[in-house]
């Protein structure tokens, strides 16, 4: 089995169709670059976003190794001195009414002194799903000569690696050696269904307390709700107010997501290669990501499920929904070979095949919470059919890889590079002109199709 490590890029395509749609998505990327990063959004998320810059270094290695490279290092430039790689990096240009929560909020340079946040630049407190090693090492892979040439990988390997040790350390907080995460919009699936039960713990913060800047720009039909908003709020004050120090706050929101852990598990394998690459020892790392994967299967593997469960750590129990999350560590190279192919069964079953895009909806088609409109609840995402497409060829499956990769390719073209679309019909929803969606499409398009196999 291909590891995701081992996928090399594929030169650019040459057939009209497809150029028209390289042209589009580079035309994307061009447009929401600000010198130093590139937004998601021009409109609807003005700022730095930590897994978005990611998954567009992945798409950007295709256009500029070097812009590539200055995407990841200038996220990495406002990491904490505890390691945590903030979610949002903010603009000190923009107006603080551009997006909420804004940096009069967030007020890291201050309350988040104690954790290491930088008096330099402000930041959110909190973080989204570490998929940066992974994307350092394709980055590096994407021209070598040069990342040497640049130290590339000796500049962001330590600062990628006391990232994922605080995960492991400050955040093992079920004591099981996976990471947990503390809020909902930590995990990247912000209104999820599996975290419905646990937020009913936690007491809205007023709504007049706070203005929602997204639905300037966002459908409310597509949004989280008013009532997830005040939840949302509550936390990241009450974790505010503790100075971001996980040793103090008591979370009243504690989850472990299985996406969450299975990127970390991957990107333990890039920060292993990256070692050898540096001349380092990369044991350790190889051996985090194997105790990751034997964590992430003993905690949060429902085999009469078929899929991974969120696990509450309030309850100790797991969550009794499927989402996509539960599909994305198809991913980890080395899961036993059982799990493999009950994961196979159940993404290519009724509740997660949408025939008509090929996509993966966020959520269980058949559902009592399904929702094809409304944000994480039933949409199909770009993102999520980027990383179940690897995982499908690393393990072998290709010609449900290469399915996916034409559908992705196909809506993706079709919506105007969306942020995510209804999983049934493909109508475009969120917003448009969305970064990792042309990214992404940059990579799929560098994958040569002869791959799929029988």
């Amino acid at each position: 089995m291909n590891s995701p490590l081992d996928l090399l890029d594929r030169p650019a395509p040459t057939a009209p169709a497809d150029l028209t749609l390289r042209r589009g998505a580079a035309r994307v990327l061009i447009d929401n670059w600000t010198g130093a990063s590139t937004v998601p959004s021009r409109t609807l998320y003005p700022h730095q976003w930590s897994w978005d810059s990611a998954f567009v270094a992945v798409g950007l290695r295709h256009l500029s190794v070097r812009r590539a490279q200055r995407e990841l290092e200038s996220l990495l430039a406002a990491q904490w001195a505890d390691g945590r790689v903030p979610h949002i990096v903010f603009n000190p240009a923009l107006p603080h009414d551009a997006y909420f929560p804004s940096p009069d909020f967030w007020q890291s340079s201050t309350a988040g002194r104690a954790a290491g946040a930088p008096s330099s630049v402000e930041t959110s407190g909190i973080v989204q799903p570490p998929v940066h090693a992974l994307a350092a090492w394709l980055v590096h892979q994407a021209d070598p000569a040069e990342s040497r040439r640049r130290g590339f990988l000796a500049r962001v390997h330590p600062r990628l690696a006391a990232w994922h040790d605080y995960l492991l350390g400050r955040r093992d907080l079920g004591g099981g050696g996976l990471a947990a995460v503390v809020h909902p919009w930590e995990p990247g699936m912000d209104n999820s269904p599996s975290w419905d039960r646990a937020l009913k713990r936690v007491e809205p913060s007023p709504p007049d307390t706070f203005r929602r800047a997204d639905l300037d720009h966002g459908h409310p039909a597509d949004r989280p709700t008013d009532l997830d908003y005040g939840r949302y709020v509550r936390l990241a004050t009450d974790y505010r107010e503790a100075g971001y120090d996980d040793r103090v706050v008591r979370h009243r929101f504690a989850v472990e997501d299985p996406a969450f852990n299975a990127l970390l598990i991957v990107s333990e394998l890039a920060l292993a290669a990256m070692a050898r690459e540096l001349g380092l020892p990369g044991q350790r790392h190889t051996e985090r990501a194997a105790e990751l994967t034997r964590a992430l299967v003993d905690r949060l593997w429902d085999e009469r499920a078929g899929l991974f469960r969120v696990r509450d750590l309030h309850t100790g129990e797991p969550v009794d929904e499927r989402t996509v999350s539960g599909l994305i560590p198809l991913l980890v190279p080395q899961l036993p070979e059982d799990v493999v192919r009950r994961l196979h069964t159940t993404l290519t079953g009724p509740r997660f095949s949408a025939p008509a895009t090929h996509l993966v909806p966020s959520y269980d088609l058949t559902g009592h919470a399904f929702d094809p409109t409304r944000y994480w609840r039933g949409p199909a995402w770009f993102n999520t059919a980027w990383l179940i497409e690897r995982g499908l060829r690393t393990h072998g499956f290709h010609t449900d890889a290469e399915r996916l990769r034409t559908g992705f390719l196909t809506e993706a073209g079709r919506s105007g590079f969306a942020e995510y679309v209804d999983p049934a019909s493909g109508t475009a929803r969120g917003t448009r002109h969305f970064s990792w969606t042309a990214a992404l499409t940059l990579d799929l398009l560098s994958t040569d199709p002869k791959e799929a196999g029988p």
